[in-house]
């Protein structure tokens, strides 16, 4: 088998793989739907599917990679934004295939990558989920309304340009306010965020609830009278088998926000 994943990089890998440690969260969720059994470690972050019982190796930004390596796995599972690239040279330099994910700009983008690990490394064939998937997200809707997305706070960052998310929303027919910015995840001050409502660039405000938790009492009160939704933070960024019910949820919670 010769393998290259997502940033061309080899996977040495000479069969499917049988023990697999996964340090993405939506990769975990895809890879226990589709290979149930293969995985022996996951992140304290990979909380879906519920009833995964796996190791637990620290979280995705600073996993314990002995935890990981003594664990010997046939494939780690990475992704160039999650996770450091540190980490990932210490578990090839001990002799451990790592299959690295770009960080996707865009729901096909997402799933054609999932469709590669899937089906190149571990040689199965396209599951249904993929499949409805691909057919839910295939449509961008027209513009219903201009957002700003805050992802955290203290201090505040919000979606930029190229991401998932924003790419998520944008097929439900809402825009980002800073979708063209420089940054994937800019960091404006608090006053430059309440002017997009003040001059009409913004008119929605959309809080997840990861990886900031938002609530009704925390991220509304920032923007006095400002118009505003709480979605699952999970359905806005995960891409896997969760993008069906993500399209079903999200499409919900926006019609009903924008009717």
């Amino acid at each position: 088998m010769h393998l290259v994943d997502d940033l061309a990089e080899e996977v040495p890998l000479h069969r499917p793989p049988r023990r697999v440690a996964s340090l993405v969260p939506s990769l975990t969720e895809a890879i226990e739907a589709t290979a149930p059994g293969v995985l022996v470690a996951a992140t304290t972050y990979c909380t879906h599917p519920e009833s995964l019982n796996v190791t637990r190796v620290g979280g995705s930004k600073y996993p314990r990679v002995d935890d990981v390596r003594e664990l010997r796995p046939d494939l780690v599972l990475a992704n160039s934004e999650e996770n450091r690239p540190d980490d990932v040279a210490r578990l090839r330099a001990d002799g451990i295939p790592v299959w690295v994910t770009e960080a996707p700009a865009t729901v096909p983008a997402a799933l054609a990558s999932l469709r590669r690990v899937l089906t190149q490394a571990f040689e199965l064939d396209e599951p249904a989920w993929l499949t409805e998937a691909e057919r839910v997200w295939g449509e961008v809707a027209p513009r219903r309304a201009t957002a700003l997305v805050p992802v955290w706070r203290k201090p505040w960052v919000v979606l930029g340009r190229d991401t998932f998310a924003g790419d998520v929303l944008r097929r439900l027919g809402v825009d980002t306010v800073y979708s063209d910015h420089a940054e994937r995840y800019p960091r404006p001050k608090l006053d430059e965020l309440r002017a997009q409502f003040t001059n009409g660039a913004a008119d929605l405000l959309v809080l997840p609830d990861e990886p900031y938790a938002f609530t009704d009492t925390d991220g509304p009160d920032w923007f006095p009278g400002v118009r505003y939704v709480l979605v699952n933070g999970r359905y806005l960024t995960w891409y896997g088998p969760s993008l069906v019910d993500a399209y079903r949820e999200l499409s919900a919670v926006f019609d009903t926000v924008l009717r």
